[in-house]
């Protein structure tokens, strides 16, 4: 049995996304005082957009 799909052709289905991932870290205060960091991973059209995240 001969493979039906190459590498290449794999390769070629992966679009490739526009845009920018920009990681984002929030503290947050916690009851005890103590501050607790959330990160995660935001896709934007442009970097200048950067400011516009809450």
């Amino acid at each position: 049995m001969a493979k039906q799909q190459t590498f290449a052709d794999k390769a070629k289905a992966k679009k490739k996304s526009e845009g920018v991932n920009v990681k984002l870290i929030k503290t947050v205060k916690t009851s005890k005082g103590s501050y607790k960091f959330n990160e995660r991973f935001v896709k934007l059209d442009d970097i200048s957009k950067v400011g516009d995240i809450k």
